[in-house]
């Protein structure tokens, strides 16, 4: 019935602002650009950016994790583009890293090194 993960959204209320943050710190354009939402295809998988902020808390209660080959490579990558730290890189076990960062707009954004799945080309 489940086909797996497909889609996560980050709210930004300044869509024009997230999008050029999100292609910078991502290093795609988006793919679906509308004044309602922007979509960018990222390894097989869509990050959306919403502007409607209605019913929304800043940030977000679930955190969804892109998968990085260089875990202390995306990480700084992502702090470079603007990204707060949130949570440092820990080794999880079984090799397994992960670490959290917040993008200008207050979303989580998760990264995570796991040799145990294959990369995606």
């Amino acid at each position: 019935m489940f086909l797996g993960l497909r889609t996560v959204i980050y709210h930004a209320p300044d869509l024009a602002q997230a999008k050029a943050w999100y292609a910078s710190a991502f290093g795609v354009a988006p793919y679906f650009d509308q004044p309602f939402y922007v979509g960018f295809e990222i390894g097989g998988y869509e990050l959306g950016l919403d502007p409607n902020v209605a019913h929304v808390t800043v940030g977000n209660n679930a955190v969804a994790y892109w998968g990085v080959a260089d875990i202390a490579a995306a990480h700084a990558h992502m702090l470079a583009h603007g990204a707060e730290p949130r949570h440092a890189i820990q080794d999880v076990g079984e090799g397994i890293k992960v670490a959290t960062v917040a993008d200008p707009f207050g979303n989580v954004i998760g990264i995570i090194e796991n040799p145990h799945f294959a990369a995606k080309s």
